[in-house]
Order: structure tokens, then C-alpha cells, then sequence
């Protein structure tokens, strides 16, 4: 099973919290984290895209990088580890992210690959002007089909002519092409976003779901190998969880407990503000998962709390799931969660005796 990390890009990570780790994103604070990640034998580096916060006293996501512009710098200081930036598509036309991503390929030696959004939180395009209007929540995976067509033209033959509702190119050239295909993740869970992911995505990312359930996110793995084997493909998923850890399961408990007490009920407010807007989606889409208030202080991902011992036992767990390739793993505190995974968690992992890591990584 892959082990990745959802880096912060965004200020605090993804704990809306008052008596969370504190923190600004910098590309020096990013740089460590994904050096970690790459001594500790990690398959992955991921980084979002978010345009506007969430505001409250924590000020959440209000301080954001922009995705692939670090990813081109960590790409340039790393040798191993596969990075993937996030396109918000929205506002990235197709050509120029093909483009981007295909300079990121160059810098990596093709250890790059892109995530895929359309986009929920109206405010975030708004404020540029360039929110096409509330019908986009009903329509944003066809104009994401026609996206990712133009954008594989591209990277496949380096011209496009392609011709759509939302795009229409006029010989459009790009080369160089990349030096491998390049991955696509994804991240639908409704049933166009799954759709849309069986049939382009090489990963779909779903919630982890519940504190200390590690399989409970097995149905939606599930949904995704019918919608795959529709299209006869095969696109694992890669699920989304938090880890707190240590010593023992008191401790482990406590932080979380404080961290769910500290919360951050305004940015709260506002995300479930932004998170109803879309009436057209359904009511199984991440943003759904997001925005529930049984436990929005962390964005209602999949949480382990645990001794290292526990955690571990809880991952591996997560790897029996069928259909499932790979955990996206992000910390109450990195640099610490970081050292704490590479040195007493992966270790005791049956499922990642594989990995050796860099004599030390810490």
C-alpha cells in the first residue's frame, strides 16, 4: 500500500482549532516535511489549491502557496518521491496547466503528476470575478470532461483541436511533451465525480470516515471499482486520514479531545455556509463529508487516534480494504508526525516492511 502526505499548504493544516499547532505555510516549512517524507520511504507528496479562507480567530486557510509553483520548487530538491499539484480548473486554462505540469515533469524527471478540481467554494472565484455562476455545481464534470481532453491531447500529441461547449482550440500546439504520462488523481465521490474518475483518474481520493473505523470508507472504494469496471479499467482508491499519535492511547485521546474542544465555531460557520450552496450535487460529495458537524474541526476526514503501536495496527487495517492503493496521511503537527510515522509507526506496519528509510531521516 502507497503512503503519502497532504502537505500545508494552507495555514494550521487541517485542524480548524484553537489549541491546535499554529502555524504559517512557507516553502521552507514544506521543503522539511516532504524531505521527511522522502528519507521515510514515502510514495507521495500532494498539495491543494484553496484561493480564499475560511477567516474565524484562527484566520483558517486564510494564508495559502499556490500548488504548483511549490511543487516545481520541491520537485528541484528532491529524487525519489512522486509530487502532484493541484489545477484549479476553473481558473488554469487547459493548455497552460499541460504546460505547466509538462515543465514539473522536466524538473522532476517525471516524478510529477496533477489533481483535479472544479471547484466548491463560490467565494474563492468570485472574488477574481470569474464564478460562472451557480449552474456550474449542476455541470462542472462536463466542463471537467472537456478539461482533461484537451489537456491529453496535448500531453499525448502536443496539438489540440478539439472543439466543446467550453473549450475550443485553434491548432493548439505544446511541446515538449512529457517524459512519461503523467497521473491524474481525482477526487469524485458523488456519482459524476466517480464517473469522471473511472474513466480518467489512476487514483480517485475518498474520506476516511469516523475516529478509529479504518475501514469504514470500504463502500465508497467499492462504488469506485463498479464504476471502473464499467469503463474495463482499474483506478484504486487512496483515502484521506489524519493521524494523532502517541505513547499511549491516553495521550493520543487527550490531544484530540482538547483539539475538538478548542474549535474554531466561526470558520466552522463559514464552511458550512459554503459547503450548502451547491443544492444540484447530491448529498454524497466530499464537500457533504466536509461540512457535517459530527467532526468538522478536521474537515470530517478519517482519524486514527492512537498509541504508534495502534495506529500502525489501524493502517494496516486500512490495506485490506479491496480496491483501496494508498493512504494520504496528514498530522496535527507535521514535522513531529512526520518523524513520529517514519520512526516508531511504519516500522511496526506489516503492510510497509518494504520501505527502508535513509539512515537519519530524522
Amino acid at each position: 500500500m502507497d503512503i503519502g502526505v497532504f502537505i500545508p499548504i494552507g495555514n494550521n493544516g487541517w485542524l480548524i482549532s484553537k489549541t491546535s499547532p499554529q502555524y504559517k505555510p512557507s516553502f521552507d516549512l514544506n521543503k522539511e516535511i516532504v524531505l521527511k517524507a522522502e528519507a521515510y520511504g514515502l510514495d507521495f507528496a500532494l498539495s491543494m489549491i484553496k484561493f480564499r479562507g475560511f477567516g474565524g480567530e484562527t484566520e483558517f486557510w486564510d494564508y495559502n502557496l499556490e500548488s504548483f509553483t511549490l511543487m516545481a520548487g520541491l520537485a528541484a530538491v528532491t529524487s525519489k518521491i512522486q509530487l502532484y499539484a493541484t489545477a484549479a480548473t476553473l481558473v488554469l486554462p487547459p493548455a497552460v496547466m499541460a504546460r505547466m505540469a509538462t515543465t514539473i515533469d522536466s524538473i522532476s524527471n517525471g516524478r510529477f503528476g496533477v489533481n483535479l478540481v472544479t471547484g466548491w467554494q463560490r467565494p474563492e472565484y468570485s472574488q477574481m470575478g470569474m464564478w460562472p455562476g451557480d449552474q456550474f455545481f449542476g455541470n462542472r464534470y462536463e466542463y471537467l470532461e472537456e478539461y482533461i481532453t484537451v489537456v491529453k491531447e496535448l500531453w499525448e500529441t502536443g496539438q489540440s483541436d478539439f472543439k466543446g461547449e467550453h473549450f475550443q482550440m485553434d491548432d493548439c500546439r505544446m511541446l515538449p511533451k512529457p517524459q512519461r504520462p503523467i497521473p491524474i488523481i481525482c477526487a469524485g465521490q458523488s456519482a459524476a465525480g466517480m464517473a469522471f474518475s473511472a474513466k480518467h483518474a489512476d487514483y480517485n481520493f475518498c474520506f476516511g470516515k469516523g475516529v478509529n473505523t479504518p475501514t469504514a470508507f470500504a463502500p465508497t472504494a467499492e462504488r469506485l471499482i463498479e464504476a471502473a469496471a464499467k469503463e474495463e479499467r482499474k483506478v484504486d482508491s487512496a483515502v484521506l486520514i489524519m493521524v494523532i499519535a502517541d505513547e499511549t492511547d491516553e495521550k493520543a485521546m487527550a490531544k484530540w479531545e482538547l483539539y475538538k474542544e478548542g474549535k474554531d465555531q466561526s470558520a466552522l460557520d463559514w464552511m458550512a455556509e459554503q459547503g450548502a450552496a451547491d443544492k444540484t450535487s447530491g448529498k454524497d460529495t466530499n464537500v457533504r463529508d466536509m461540512t457535517n458537524p459530527t467532526s468538522a474541526v478536521n474537515l470530517n476526514m478519517g482519524t486514527l487516534v492512537g498509541s504508534y503501536a495502534s495506529v500502525a495496527a489501524m493502517l494496516d487495517e486500512i490495506a485490506t480494504v479491496p480496491g483501496c492503493g494508498g493512504v494520504l496521511l496528514t498530522f496535527d503537527d507535521f514535522l513531529i508526525g512526520m518523524d513520529d510515522f517514519g520512526t516508531k509507526i511504519q516500522p511496526l506496519m506489516k503492510s510497509r516492511q518494504h520501505v527502508t528509510a535513509t539512515p537519519g531521516a530524522a
